[in-house]
């Protein structure tokens, strides 16, 4: 009976070694993980009560990026003397310029154009997890799997069904789900590491 009782106490210590060792940083900060999950909730339910403000938001924000991108790939190249392929990087650094300038000057298209990636992304993945279902169909997982690609060709004949109109608001939509859920990860990864440090 000791030897057994030995034998869990060991299990629980190793289990939560392997835990802290899981965590690693975090472990000693669980108030960063918690307040930064509650901002991205916070954010995340501000665009969900705005997506087509959100929408414009993004495509500013990635605007920026282009921009910024592209000038700093064009001084990169401009001071890379000797390198064959100075003349690509050029060409590459206006291209994203230019993009950049597109999506300020031009939101509504810019936002349409995201949307009808966002549309191929879902009936990509959608059709891939079908292959993936068929060939996991010897599994009693493989129908999970193939629901899930359904409801992304759904998704997708959704967002199609809805096009134009639902590039205002969709790409804001999408982006507070994620960072619902990226907060909400957080959150719950805060309250494991603070759960540990109690230990």
């Amino acid at each position: 009976m000791k030897k057994e009782s030995h034998m869990t106490d060991l299990s629980v210590a190793q289990l939560k070694d392997i835990r802290a060792a899981v965590m690693g940083a975090a472990a000693k900060a669980p108030g960063y993980l918690i307040g930064l999950g509650i901002l991205f909730i916070v954010l995340g339910m501000i665009g969900v009560a705005g997506q087509v403000l959100f929408s414009f938001l993004t495509v500013n924000v990635l605007g920026a990026f282009l921009v910024i991108g592209g000038g700093l790939q064009f001084v990169h190249a401009i001071q890379s003397k000797g390198w064959q392929s100075v003349g690509i990087q050029v060409i590459l650094s206006i291209l994203y310029i230019a993009a950049g300038l597109f999506t300020w000057v031009f939101p509504i298209p810019a936002l349409e154009v995201i949307t009808l990636w966002l549309a191929a992304i879902f009936f990509i993945t959608g059709f891939l997890r079908l292959v993936s279902a068929f060939q996991h169909r010897h599994f009693n997982e493989w129908f999970w799997l193939a629901l899930s690609g359904l409801i992304s060709i759904l998704m997708g004949f959704l967002i199609m069904n809805g096009y134009p109109a639902s590039s205002l608001w969709l790409p804001g939509l999408l982006i507070a789900i994620e960072l619902l859920l990226q907060g909400w990860s957080m959150l719950f990864l805060g309250f494991a590491a603070r759960s540990l440090t109690q230990q």
